[in-house]
């Protein structure tokens, strides 16, 4: 026996047979990036991303994408409307942009309508078929570990409860920007109607946002693996910085906030930018940021690049250790800290 052990041993050394390895196999996630709202042109680098900090961690790997079907809905035109405190350029503004509706409408035809309307039936149909990949079936037959929702937004068609469930169960759940501008339908101005299980379990939903701005984020927790060794401030150049509505503080673990309204500085509070928590067994880890193309790639000849590569490893630092977080591969507290401020 001795000899036998001896002789494996010497082989494996040698490169002519592997020992069963004890390292642990890669954690397994599905990155949704479908959209039945605004579509970011971010989501590309977005899924890219998150893909490659899998691979050079280690952490987990992607084994399957939630995609968005390649059919374009015809938009039909939307009348402008002129705010009620307009100064005269955007009473000039005003008057182009109506003069152009007129034109665009005066084309549209009951045949475009109808073309709309079945182009949107395909489209809600392919995003509902990608999304089975989420269903609960799906995600305990491939064992998943974690979903990540990559700037989805809209009133997505799948198993909500089933989904929560699944989450609370003990699962992970990571969102990136506007996944709190999910399940609601703020594209439809109807503010009213979302699904308030998603709402709950995020501890965040999406209000607004205004001009993209320079924004000087504070620390809620600076032992934080989500921190990133960034510190107790975190300056970024340029980002379209949310404001967050619908979230007890009592349930959630700041990570990073504002002290001030992302563009009125002289309105102060809490606004939370990053945050953790547990929903059940789950982990869920969120970040409002992401809407820049130039946080989520480091390649410093990126059209247009306004945050510096530095802060777009940050940005990648900050993400890859929320989603080993959430995939209970390194430590952080989920306690919830109210009284950061």
């Amino acid at each position: 026996m001795i000899r036998r052990s001896l002789f494996a041993l010497t082989l494996a050394l040698a490169g002519l047979v592997t020992l069963p390895s004890t390292a642990a196999e890669p954690k397994k996630v599905i990155v949704v990036g479908t959209t039945a709202g605004f579509r970011h042109a971010s989501i590309p680098y977005a899924v890219a991303t998150i893909k490659m900090l899998g691979e050079k961690s280690g952490a987990y790997t992607v084994v399957d994408t939630c995609d968005q079907p390649d059919i374009a809905v015809p938009k039909k035109p939307n009348k402008p409307n002129l705010k009620a405190d307009a100064n005269e350029n955007d009473k000039k503004n005003y008057e182009k942009a109506l003069k152009k509706y007129e034109e665009d409408i005066a084309k549209w035809a009951p045949e475009m309508e109808a073309d709309m309307k079945a182009k949107q039936e395909q489209l809600s149909a392919g995003i509902a078929k990608e999304l089975e990949k989420i269903s609960p079936a799906n995600l305990k037959a491939k064992g998943i570990d974690l979903v990540v929702f990559a700037n989805t937004t809209g009133m997505l068609p799948f198993d909500r409860d089933g989904f929560i469930k699944w989450i609370e169960e003990g699962h992970a759940f990571v969102g990136t920007h506007s996944a709190s501008d999910t399940l609601h339908d703020h594209e439809g101005k109807d503010n009213h109607l979302k699904y308030a299980g998603y709402v709950e379990m995020l501890q965040g939903e999406f209000q607004t946002h205004r001009s993209q701005v320079a924004a000087d984020l504070v620390a809620g927790d600076t032992k934080h693996p989500a921190n990133a060794g960034i510190g107790e401030s975190w300056n970024i150049a340029q980002e379209e910085m949310y404001l967050i509505k619908s979230q007890d503080r009592s349930k959630v673990h700041s990570i990073w906030f504002l002290r001030h309204d992302p563009n009125f500085k002289d309105q102060k509070g809490f606004f939370p930018v990053s945050w953790c928590r547990m929903a059940g067994k789950g982990r869920v880890f969120y970040t409002s940021l992401g809407h820049r193309e130039d946080l989520w790639t480091t390649d410093p000849e990126l059209k247009g690049r306004v945050n510096s590569v530095e802060t777009a490893k940050q940005y990648q630092a900050h993400l890859l250790a929320g989603i080993k977080w959430a995939l209970g591969l390194v430590q952080g507290s989920a306690e919830p800290n109210p009284t950061v401020e």
